[in-house]
């Protein structure tokens, strides 16, 4: 029995727990003699074994039909359907196709006609009278066989079962993975609202009413004036301040004029900013793309560029988009120091996880490749004819 566990430090723990000694298999003895059905039981009791009983070759068959022996002792002479026949039918069902049969003859001149057995699927030939420790010898090797692979059939199936599971909470995680995403965007945007809104207001209103006190104050009382106009100064500074934070927060252009506006203004604030060069690729026309999906690219850039300004020592950026009915494909390229393997798949490398799990969320992927001291490109493609979420 396969069993998952989940140690302290969250890895998980595959154990596999076998039942093999407590199978017990079944063994068919298949004889028209009754007495020789209770022989065999005497020879094969001491196995500890489930023993079935068939005394012609229809009830055998029927037997495997409700049972899977782990061998099948079939005697050869045996009135209507024989020996031979009886192991063909069997042979051509699926279930028994591959069972072991042994078969069992009172003449040893029958031993010329062994290759028959050999022909229909026996894998032994046994004359009587039977020598009891070469008969129990040889089955129990049979079912050895059958209680190990009916436990490593039971393990193959557990272990299925648990990658289901596994499969399932991988889901139920990107869903969840997605959902947050949601909520941090709609938060992100509620948020940068209040401050250009609200704040904007209160400072507008705070320097008009510095301004109208400047008018009122004497010409005499200079001082109070200059104060005035630093303060005023002040609340411009603070005023850009706010509409930075809050561009930052959620960018306006990116939900009133999309996504392609919207990396191209980030790529001239980002030369602004860096004072790196960014060479533009975009589309002519305007894609039209919706929130989650605009946004999932959107971010992914602003961490390409992120990570850039901050570990490329680059002097330059090459950025193309380009989105078809097909595919959308968005290709960041530098020429700074180039990230290597271990880089991007260290433990620190959480912002490009980030971008991986904001492309699968729409089926599409991250690649990235570096070479040391000619730059880094990233690829990323999401296809376009998959339901966006």
């Amino acid at each position: 029995m396969l069993q998952i566990g989940i140690e302290p430090d969250g890895s998980a723990n595959w154990r596999v727990e076998s039942r093999v000694d407590d199978l017990k298999a079944d063994i068919l003895m298949v004889d028209d003699e009754p007495n020789n059905l209770l022989a065999l039981e005497g020879l094969l009791e001491p196995l500890g074994q489930n023993l079935l009983r068939a005394q012609s070759g229809e009830e055998a068959l029927r037997l495997v039909l409700k049972h899977n022996p782990a061998v099948i002792l079939l005697d050869v002479r045996m009135p209507g359907m024989d020996g031979f026949e009886t192991a063909r039918m069997i042979r051509r069902r699926e279930r028994s196709r591959h069972t072991p049969i042994i078969f069992l003859t009172g003449v040893s001149r029958e031993m010329e006609s062994a290759f028959r057995g050999y022909e229909v699927g026996a894998v032994d030939y046994l004359v009587k009278p039977l020598v009891p420790e070469v008969l129990r010898s040889k089955v129990s090797v049979f079912v050895d066989l059958h209680r190990k692979n009916a436990a490593l059939s039971n393990e193959i199936r557990e272990r299925k079962i648990a990658e289901e599971h596994l499969r399932e909470s991988e889901v139920q995680l990107r869903a969840l993975a997605a959902r947050l995403i949601s909520v941090r965007e709609e938060e992100r945007t509620r948020i940068a609202r209040e401050i250009h809104d609200e704040l904007g207001q209160v400072l507008t209103g705070l320097k008009m009413d510095v301004m109208w006190l400047a008018k009122r104050l004497a010409g005499t009382e200079k001082p109070l004036v200059e104060k005035t106009e630093v303060m005023c100064s002040l609340i411009d500074s603070t005023v850009h301040l706010i509409r930075r934070i809050s561009t930052g927060l959620r960018p306006e252009i990116l939900d009133d004029m999309g996504l392609v506006a919207a990396i191209g203004w980030q790529a001239k604030e980002f030369q602004k900013r860096m004072g790196m060069r960014c060479r533009l690729t975009l589309p002519e026309d305007q894609a039209l793309l919706n929130k989650e999906l605009s946004t999932a690219v959107f971010r992914i850039f602003q961490e390409i560029l992120t990570n850039i300004a901050r570990h490329a020592k680059a002097s330059s950026v090459n950025v193309q988009l380009s989105i078809s009915d097909d595919i959308l494909k968005l290709k960041v390229a530098d020429d700074g120091v180039g990230i290597s393997e271990s880089q991007v798949r260290g433990q620190e490398s959480l912002g490009l996880l980030g971008m991986q799990e904001r492309a699968q969320l729409f089926g599409g992927e991250v690649s990235i490749q570096g070479t040391s001291g000619r730059g880094t490109t990233v690829l990323v493609s999401i296809p376009m004819s998959r339901p966006q979420v």
